[in-house]
């Protein structure tokens, strides 16, 4: 499809009206919205007119009175206890009287490091661990911190706000 002169006209009208591109492709027949973009974009038509949109029959709307509104409780979050840091542990010799090096350490001990790896006294703490942990319980409460959890409460209270400004 070629743009001829008429169709740059009625393209120029149409657009000028605040036709949307995909009413003046409809309009036009044969061409796409885009085309009518790149069109209007090549042709560098402006001064639009803001479009005309369809409107939706609506009920009137009454003076809304003022409201009082009611302060949203908060409710109390229930934290446990902080738990005190464990002792911290010093390395368990292995029966043989050595101390866990990175030679000598298994899947049932504790893999914690102590020391500065770069030293010759450096060594694992060789604690017992349960099944499939990596660390003896002293270890691991050191080692997994509970993450900070959004709470949820927040959440809930900010939804309502949200609806209450409507």
């Amino acid at each position: 499809m070629a743009w001829t002169d008429d169709r740059v006209d009625v393209l120029s009208k149409l657009w000028a009206e605040g036709l949307s591109a995909s009413q003046i492709a409809t309009k036009l027949g044969g061409v796409t919205r885009n085309a009518v973009i790149g069109k209007v974009h090549r042709l560098g038509l402006s001064g639009r007119v803001k479009p005309k949109r369809k409107t939706k029959p609506t009920t009137p709307r009454t003076a809304v009175t003022a409201r009082k509104r009611t302060p949203v409780k908060r409710r109390a979050i229930a934290r446990p206890a902080p738990t005190p840091p464990p002792v911290p542990l010093k390395a368990k010799p292995l029966p043989s009287g050595e101390y866990a090096t990175i030679l000598t350490i298994t899947e049932h001990l504790c893999k914690w490091p102590l020391g500065d790896p770069t030293s010759a006294d450096f060594r694992f703490c060789g604690r017992g661990t349960d099944k499939g942990e990596p660390y003896c319980k002293s270890h691991a409460q050191l080692a997994y911190q509970p993450s900070r959890r959004r709470v949820a409460s927040n959440r809930a209270i900010t939804r309502t706000n949200r609806m209450a400004l409507r």
